[in-house]
C-alpha cells in the first residue's frame, strides 16, 4: 500500500497544524500543502467522556483545552517558524459549554449522547411543529442538539444559566481559552439546530424556544474566514491564521476525498455517520435526514448514528468476547437464526429521532451464541446505515459509491461487506489514518494554499455487494421496521 505522508524536510509549505477532539482523544498533526501528513508530527491525548445511567454523558472543557495545547506544544516547534501558516480545529459534534463574562466554564461540556433533556424533547414536539422546525434549521427536535438542552439547563440549572454570559461549542471555548478571541464555524453553528440552514444565520425562532439572544453566540465563520492577526504563547504561530471549529462530520467527508453528490461517505467510528455534500438550497428535507449549512454554498445531508464503535465495545465487555475473532463472525454467510436487534444503546438520532430509545434484541433462543447475538446487533448497525441512505436517494441522486472511513472500517473491514449487501451499494474503504484530522487541515489549505495539487488518499480494494444477500436484508430490514414501530413507535 502506498504511503500518504512526507518527510519534514519535504513537505510543501504552507503547513498546517490540525487538531481533531474526538469522543476518545484529542489528537494532532502537521500536514503540508498537499494535505500530506509530515511523519512523525503527530500526537494523542486520550480522554473519556463520563458518563451515568440517567443519561450523563459529559467532559471537563478545561481538560480539552490542556490537550489541545499539550498538543500545539509538541507540534509548534521554534524552528518551523514561518512554516506553519495555519491552526484548524474540529470538534465531535455537538457539545455546549456555558461560560461567565472572563471566559471561565461555568458547566462541563455536555455532549451529543448526554440524554437528559429528553423530556424536554417531548415538551418541544407538543409546542411546535417539528416537521417546520426541521425545514426551517436542517434538524428535528433532538437530545443531541440545543434547544432542548438549553430547556433543560434553564429548569434544572437556573442559577447557573443566569451566570453563563456566552454558549459556547468545545471548540469555541479551547480557541478563546488560547488565543483570546472565538469565532464559531458555519458547520458548527449549523450542528446546534439553532441556525437558518438557508440563510447561516441565527435563527431568532429557534434562539426564543431555547430562551436566548444572539449576543449570547459567537459571530458565525465561513470556513475561509479565519481570525488572524492573534498572539499566543508559540513563537512559531507567529502570523498564523486561526480557523474557525467545523465539526468533525464536515471534516470527515472533505478528508476522505467525497467531491460530489454521488459520493456518500459513511463513518465508522465510535458513533457513525452518512453524509453527502449537496447545494445548500435543499428545497425539502426527508423527516430522517438532518441538513447542515457548512459554507456559503454547500450543505451536509445525512444522519447520524449513534452506537458503532460503542456498540462493539459494548459488546466485548458485556458478552466476553475473548477468544472470538468478531470481524469473521461478520465475514460468515448470513444465517437466519441470527437475532434481530435495534441498536441503540444511548438512543437513536436518524432516521427516527428517539432519544430515549433504547438496544433490543429479538429472536433470542437457548442455542445463541455470544458470537450470534453480536452478528445481530452489527447487522442492525449495518441496517440502521441501510435507512439512511434509503432517505437519501428520496432528495439525492442514488450514490454510485459509498467511501468508508473510521477506525470501525478498518477494524472490522467486514462491517463494510453488511453495508454494501445492505445498500447494494460498492463500499470502497478509505485507508489513510485520521481522516476527520486530514479533512480539517484541508479546509484549511483551501484558504492558504488554493494552487497546490492535493495528494489522493489510499484507497483499499472495492467492496461490491453479493447478489445472493439481497433477499436476506430485505426481509432483514423489514423486519427491523415493524420491531421498530412495535418497540419505539
Amino acid at each position: 500500500m502506498p504511503s500518504f505522508t512526507v518527510d519534514l524536510k519535504d513537505a510543501v509549505d504552507p503547513l498546517v497544524l490540525a487538531v481533531d477532539v474526538g469522543s476518545t482523544a484529542s489528537r494532532g498533526g502537521l500536514y503540508d500543502g498537499r494535505g500530506l501528513p509530515v511523519d512523525r508530527m503527530k500526537h494523542k491525548v486520550p480522554h473519556a467522556f463520563t458518563t451515568a445511567t440517567d443519561g450523563t454523558s459529559v467532559i471537563d472543557p478545561l481538560q480539552v483545552v490542556d490537550e489541545v495545547a499539550a498538543i500545539i506544544d509538541a507540534l509548534a516547534r521554534p524552528e518551523l517558524a514561518g512554516r506553519i501558516a495555519g491552526v484548524a480545529l474540529d470538534t465531535f459534534a455537538s457539545s455546549l459549554v456555558g461560560v461567565d463574562a472572563a471566559g471561565e466554564p461555568l458547566t462541563p461540556c455536555y455532549t451529543y449522547a448526554d440524554s437528559r433533556c429528553a423530556p424536554q424533547v417531548n415538551t418541544l414536539r407538543a409546542e411546535l411543529d417539528e416537521a417546520q422546525v426541521q425545514q426551517r434549521t436542517g434538524t428535528r427536535l433532538h437530545s443531541s442538539y440545543l434547544p432542548a438542552r438549553l430547556r433543560w439547563l434553564h429548569e434544572t440549572h437556573p442559577g447557573v444559566v443566569a451566570r453563563v454570559r456566552r454558549w459556547m461549542s468545545l471548540g469555541e471555548l479551547v480557541v478563546l481559552r488560547l488565543t483570546g478571541t472565538t469565532a464559531v464555524g458555519t458547520s458548527t453553528a449549523a450542528w446546534t439546530g439553532l441556525l437558518d440552514r438557508l440563510t447561516g444565520t441565527w435563527d431568532e425562532g429557534m434562539l426564543a424556544v431555547a430562551g436566548i439572544t444572539p449576543d449570547t453566540l459567537s459571530p458565525v465563520h465561513h470556513p475561509d474566514q479565519p481570525l488572524t492577526g492573534l498572539t499566543t504563547r508559540w513563537p512559531a504561530l507567529a502570523g498564523a491564521a486561526w480557523f474557525p471549529v467545523v465539526t468533525d462530520g464536515l471534516a470527515a467527508n472533505i478528508g476522505t476525498g467525497a467531491t460530489d453528490a454521488r459520493t456518500v461517505v459513511a463513518s465508522f467510528a465510535t458513533s457513525g455517520a452518512v453524509r453527502v455534500r449537496v447545494p445548500a438550497e435543499v428545497p425539502e428535507l426527508p423527516s430522517g435526514l438532518w441538513a447542515y449549512r457548512v459554507d456559503a454554498e454547500h450543505a451536509l445531508l445525512g444522519g447520524a448514528l449513534n452506537d458503532v464503535g460503542r456498540a462493539v465495545s459494548w459488546l466485548e465487555a458485556t458478552l466476553k468476547l475473548d477468544g472470538v475473532d468478531l470481524d469473521g463472525v461478520l465475514a460468515a454467510d448470513p444465517d437466519p437464526t441470527t437475532p434481530l436487534a435495534l441498536p441503540f444503546l444511548t438512543g437513536e438520532r436518524s432516521t427516527g429521532w428517539a432519544a430515549d430509545a433504547r438496544a433490543v434484541v429479538a429472536g433470542l433462543s437457548a442455542a445463541s451464541t455470544p458470537a450470534a447475538i453480536a452478528r445481530g446487533l452489527l447487522e442492525g448497525v449495518a441496517l440502521s446505515y441501510g435507512r439512511v441512505v434509503t432517505e437519501l436517494t428520496r432528495v439525492a441522486p442514488r450514490p454510485e459509491q459509498i467511501l468508508a472511513s473510521g477506525r470501525m472500517s478498518q477494524s472490522l473491514p467486514h462491517l463494510l461487506q453488511l453495508l454494501a449487501d445492505v445498500t447494494g451499494v460498492p463500499v470502497t474503504p478509505v485507508t489513510i489514518k485520521r481522516s476527520t484530522l486530514h479533512g480539517t487541515a484541508l479546509l484549511a489549505l483551501e484558504s492558504l494554499a488554493p494552487q497546490v495539487e492535493r495528494a489522493a488518499p489510499t484507497t483499499a480494494a472495492t467492496v461490491e455487494p453479493v447478489a445472493g444477500r439481497a433477499d436476506y436484508y430485505a426481509e432483514r430490514a423489514e423486519r427491523f421496521a415493524a420491531l421498530y414501530s412495535a418497540v419505539v413507535g
